[in-house]
């Protein structure tokens, strides 16, 4: 067992999931892995434990699954070796709202949203008891830009996005660093899933590149990391827009555009 913490990873399987316990195993950390599926976790954790020899769990679990999502939940509380919290699982589904049956939407919002606050809520409690541990959340440049049609899954990456932002603010102070992660378009399986043809979306970014992008923002201690953004100014600028205008929310009465309306 590494005396570095263990890296907790949701979505390991596959895509950034992997990618992230590649390079936390070649940084000398233990590793548990959560994904659904089991055959492509032993057969990472085979390779990362001969390269690396680093101790690699492996959790079988659907995220979606109350129950399932609740065995994942009691290792993060009860683990202490376990340092680090990756919220990398995620899922998109094809069509337009209208398209999408409440069903799929429901189970989209589970995934991408719901069980991204119940992991972060399980351990968090114990990061701030010992003062120290890492959340990482995976979100996405999507919930930054309604335009692009993305709806539902838009609003759960600004969900993840927000959580990150006020647990940050809030878990700062006590030791606790929290990361939102913003790609953009990335050649994972998630497009397959949608129902896209990823060879013919532009500006797809490799998985490998995103990754280590995100873990130079992670070992920064940036809060917001959008490995994508030429030009950080310009998300320094957009915050200080959004804080610009917090002081005029705190008011009696509607503004005046909005009285005396003939």
């Amino acid at each position: 067992m590494s005396r570095k913490p263990a890296v907790l990873i949701t979505g390991a399987s596959s895509g950034i999931g992997a990618t992230y316990a590649d390079r936390f195993a070649k940084r000398g950390h233990d590793l548990v892995l959560v994904a659904r599926d089991r055959g492509r976790m032993e057969q990472l954790a085979a390779r990362l434990r001969a390269e690396n020899s680093v101790g690699v769990d492996i959790v079988k679990a659907d995220l979606t699954d109350a129950s399932e999502l609740g065995q994942v939940e009691a290792r993060l509380r009860d683990d202490a070796h376990i340092g680090v919290l990756i919220n990398n699982a995620g899922t998109s589904v094809p069509g337009t709202f209208v398209e999408q049956t409440p069903d799929t939407v429901a189970s989209l919002v589970n995934l991408n949203t719901t069980a991204v606050v119940r992991l972060a809520a399980a351990v968090a409690p114990r990061f701030v008891q010992a003062g120290t541990g890492a959340i990482v959340n995976i979100a996405s440049v999507v919930g930054l830009v309604p335009e692009f049609g993305a709806t539902v899954y838009g609003a759960t990456k600004a969900f993840v996005l927000y959580l990150s932002q006020g647990l940050q603010f809030e878990l700062g102070s006590k030791g606790v660093y929290v990361q939102a992660v913003l790609p953009a378009a990335t050649r994972t399986e998630i497009w397959s899933r949608a129902g896209r043809d990823v060879d013919a979306i532009p500006g797809m970014m490799a998985v490998d590149e995103l990754v280590d992008a995100a873990l130079v923002g992670f070992d920064r201690r940036e809060a917001v990391t959008i490995p994508p953004l030429p030009d950080a100014g310009q998300w320094d600028a957009y915050q200080a827009a959004r804080q610009a205008m917090l002081p005029n929310f705190a008011q009696e009465h509607a503004a005046a555009r909005y009285r005396n309306v003939q």
